[in-house]
């Protein structure tokens, strides 16, 4: 009886979660990642950061915070020095004009993601996003009740939306669409005639708001020219929530803050949310990201210009490989090829390649190369590689993938 009582009843979860996991991407990084520890030689193409390392004047900004006793709480939502820096940044580069109340700060942008989808979503609304798409987006949205609605956008498509497909997807229960320029994972960008034709949908539609991913704004390539959809159509900044932050441009993703501007009601309810989960974001972290913001802008752009190298080499090395397609992204820092040619062969061992998962599974366990197969994406058959990682690992990647492709019968 004791025995009984001790153990207690078996662990339940809530049902919220019950059909979500941990990101596939984070699985393969702690595989590949526990090889590596093993003492294998494994290059791991998964990771969603730069390997660059935060500017020095960006620390110095933050070690004279703590020096200077900004270790306590902050306001709920960032700081008001944070919160005009990134009123300033919204107006310089996407005219884009937000009072204090009309932005957040949160602990990254996921947080800023979770905290408008737990403010705005009831049990069935839905939200419609294109794939592939960065796999929190589905996963946030069950949590907070709703539905996701995936909408397929290949590579005939350049991986974006088209006004056609947005329009046969909204219902009466839609209440969002999610947008992500440059995208993770494909890099495909939105110009400013791909915005104009999806924001003229939406203005058919006032019931349906808009959230749009601008964290990669400015990694861009070959003079591609950055819009936001609010600043396309401004018509819709009324129901518009843009998503940004520091993590990327600046090489700060273990700081961990995010931003977003929006309509005043949209971030006091997002604020609610807030205050219950994580409330203020880090005080160090925000004034680190201050000095971001004010800070000199020149690494952003040289490191870019780095990635536009890497992703060049990455290109041209992928689609030198029979089987293999890899077209040429206009940002962030992912190729998104296919691999389509390759399904139905078999390996050395004789097991079939029938899926993007079991070519992925395979280079790691016999090649040492970790990518992230397209199905976690929501798209197949396809695999993302980070090329944020030098050109010597690049290269040898490259290489080995090669010579594993090579032997298939």
């Amino acid at each position: 009886m004791a025995d009984s009582i001790a153990s207690g009843a078996a662990f339940r979860p809530a049902s919220r979660i019950s059909a979500i996991g941990v990101s596939e991407i984070l699985q393969i990084g702690a595989k590949a990642s526990a090889l590596k520890r093993s003492g294998r030689d494994v290059i791991i193409l998964g990771a969603g950061e730069p390997d660059f390392d935060t500017p020095d004047f960006i620390k110095d900004g933050a070690i004279a915070a703590i020096r200077a006793g900004q270790t306590k709480y902050t306001a709920l939502d960032g700081t008001p020095e944070l919160k005009a820096a990134i009123a300033a940044k919204f107006k310089t580069d996407n005219n884009l004009d937000y009072a204090a109340d009309e932005i957040t700060v949160s602990t990254g942008a996921k947080q800023v993601i979770y905290n408008a989808m737990m403010a705005t979503l009831d049990p069935g609304d839905e939200v419609i996003i294109p794939t592939p798409y960065w796999v929190s987006y589905s996963d946030i949205v069950q949590i907070a009740g709703g539905v996701p609605v995936l909408i397929p956008c290949g590579a005939e498509t350049g991986f974006r939306l088209s006004a056609e497909r947005l329009e046969a997807a909204i219902t009466p229960k839609t209440r969002w669409l999610m947008l992500n320029s440059p995208s993770n994972p494909s890099g495909a960008a939105y110009s400013r005639a791909d915005y104009k034709a999806l924001t003229d949908v939406l203005l058919r539609h006032p019931h349906v708001w808009l959230l749009a991913d601008d964290m990669y704004e400015h990694i861009l390539y070959d003079g591609f020219a950055f819009s936001t959809p609010a600043e396309v159509e401004p018509r819709i900044k009324d129901r518009t929530l843009t998503v940004n932050g520091v993590s990327k441009s600046y090489a700060m993703t273990g700081w961990r803050i995010g931003f977003g501007g929006g309509p005043k009601a949209l971030i006091k309810a997002m604020s609610v949310i807030q205050s219950q989960s994580t409330s203020c974001p880090s005080s160090v972290s925000q004034a680190a990201a201050l000095t971001a913001l004010t800070g000199p802008q020149d690494i952003v752009r040289e490191r870019c210009l780095d990635f536009q190298k890497r992703r060049d080499l990455v290109v041209e090395g992928l689609n030198a490989i029979p089987g293999i397609s890899c077209p040429k992204p206009e940002g962030a820092f992912y190729t998104f090829a296919s691999c389509a040619g390759l399904l139905g062969r078999k390996t050395p061992d004789g097991k079939v390649i029938e899926t993007d998962r079991d070519f992925c599974a395979w280079l790691l366990e016999s090649h040492d190369v970790a990518m992230v197969p397209g199905t976690a994406f929501g798209l197949a058959p396809f695999f993302r590689i980070s090329y944020a990682t030098s050109e010597k690992e690049l290269r040898t990647a490259l290489d080995r993938i090669a010579r594993a492709v090579a032997t298939l019968a």
